[in-house]
């Protein structure tokens, strides 16, 4: 089904995905929106051929193979276990391809652990200079209010949020940096699950979140 999304990623995120310059949190927040928007897919797509053209026209990145090295890598696919092949995974129509891979399943097999007012999260494992992490968030509870030490990116998955920048449904993005202090509400139809990817703590005002900040690591 055709995602109507409205805030796409920037151009310097997918330029530092295209030439592996972002931490693992923040590729996934790429393949996780780019498998359902076809707009950041193309300019994705065409950042990754502009860095193609520009390594074709560099000599030395040439690099000269064995005369041997086609048929000593065929010799390895042969004789591959058939076990290590896997079989496509039915797709969830609520969590994308690239996440599923993480999470190993469905939205069954997320491990959510409550963080209070009936906020759930499930943090994924990515390498330490990022972090990821689903977020449970019941139709109509408010995040608290925060602001941010560095990036964070909240993709919706299901239902939709609002806060004072905007709307936020399916497949949007929201980008938020040092400038930004905001209040999340999940919209009151549905609840909403977000995939959110910081590459620091969030800034807290209330004592309350403070002390929540350090059991849910955010």
């Amino acid at each position: 089904m055709k995602q109507n999304i409205k805030h796409h990623l920037t151009d310097s995120i997918l330029m530092g995905y295209a030439s592996g310059g972002l931490p693992e949190a923040f590729n996934l927040m790429v393949a996780t929106h780019v498998s359902l928007c076809d707009e950041c897919r193309a300019r994705l797509e065409g950042f990754e051929a502009v860095g193609g053209e520009m390594l074709d026209q560099t000599a030395s990145n040439e690099v000269v193979m064995d005369a041997g090295s086609l048929a000593a890598t065929m010799s390895l696919i042969a004789g591959g276990a058939s076990d290590e092949i896997r079989m496509p995974r039915v797709r969830s129509s609520v969590l994308p391809g690239p996440l599923q891979d993480y999470v190993g399943g469905d939205l069954d097999a997320v491990q959510w652990r409550a963080v209070g007012m009936g906020v759930k999260q499930a943090i994924l494992p990515t390498s330490k200079d990022a972090s990821a992490r689903l977020l449970f968030i019941p139709a109509g509870a408010a995040m608290p209010d925060h602001g941010h030490h560095g990036l964070e990116m909240t993709m919706v998955l299901q239902g939709a949020f609002q806060d004072e920048d905007d709307y936020f449904a399916r497949g949007d993005v929201e980008v938020a940096d040092s400038d930004t202090h905001h209040t999340p509400v999940a919209d009151i139809h549905e609840d909403c699950i977000c995939l959110a990817v910081t590459d620091a703590p969030l800034q807290f005002q209330g004592l309350l979140p403070k002390i929540a900040q350090r059991f849910a690591r955010i």
